[in-house]
């Protein structure tokens, strides 16, 4: 190649080479607004908070999973080798929350390289991985050292999940995150909502909610009824639809005072 031609050639990459990469800011809600999101009040509250443990009984279309995906890619680009799980009870869950990860990576133009891309996880060039998982036990006791555990849908996992996925935080010091509307008085998320300890909690309905019309929720309570509306769309803790006897009147029947009927065998 002569002189002249390389010349045309470096002129040509240069004129052709791809937009710079923009940096990533330390700043939780301007890494937001980079992506073309504007948080809620609320939103924007969790984006700042360094809490360790976090618990979000949202509404519906709410926003709480696109916040997760947020604080989950802002993880995995500013801290090298970081490992974040996403725990869904079932595949497609957990691929939907990791789809909106990956939809704000590509929208901020693959800012560290990806050595691998999947439809349930990526790793980083920076070592950082994130990894969307269904969550049933046998599938998560692998995974140590989690700087990130998402726990989506958490009112529908099963307890030993929740009970295998707490170790992986023990060494690390790893944040924990469960997020989801209420399914009923059972399970752990209601018992950490109700009783549990260290939390940070946020409760936000669908009136709260400024992308939800009023008119579309006057006619989803007409169409549900009062129990899966006050569920689905008011966060509240409802009694099983079959329950003879509610919560309050079993806890208010029992008493340390009353020997049982039947002694211990032996």
């Amino acid at each position: 190649m002569s002189t002249a031609s390389l010349r045309r050639e470096i002129t040509r990459l240069r004129e052709h080479r791809p937009p710079r990469r923009r940096l990533v800011t330390e700043d939780r809600v301007e890494f937001a607004n980079s992506i073309g999101i504007v948080p809620d009040s609320w939103q924007a509250k969790l984006l700042c908070s360094e809490a360790p443990r976090v618990l979000l009984n949202c509404a519906r279309q709410s926003g709480k999973s696109t916040m997760a995906g947020l604080l989950a890619l802002h993880k995995a680009l500013l801290v090298p080798d970081s490992l974040i799980l996403i725990l869904a009870p079932v595949e497609r869950q957990a691929k939907e929350l990791f789809a909106k990860v990956a939809q704000a990576y590509r929208t901020l133009g693959h800012v560290i390289p990806a050595d691998s891309y999947r439809k349930l996880g990526m790793e980083l060039a920076n070592g950082s991985r994130i990894e969307a998982l269904p969550g049933t036990e046998k599938t998560v006791r692998s995974f140590s050292g989690v700087d990130l555990l998402i726990v989506d849908e958490a009112a529908r996992v099963a307890d030993e999940l929740y009970f295998a996925v707490r170790p992986m935080l023990a060494v690390s010091g790893g944040r924990l995150m469960m997020l989801s509307t209420p399914f009923g008085k059972r399970g752990v998320f209601y018992e950490e909502w109700t009783e549990g300890h260290g939390w940070e909690r946020y409760t936000i309905t669908a009136t709260e909610c400024p992308r939800i019309p009023p008119d579309f929720l006057a006619e989803e309570r007409e169409a549900l009824g009062h129990w899966w509306f006050a569920q689905e769309y008011e966060c509240r803790f409802m009694e099983a639809v079959d329950s003879v006897f509610t919560t309050e009147l079993i806890e208010a029947a029992l008493s340390d005072e009353v020997a049982p009927l039947f002694g211990e065998a032996g």
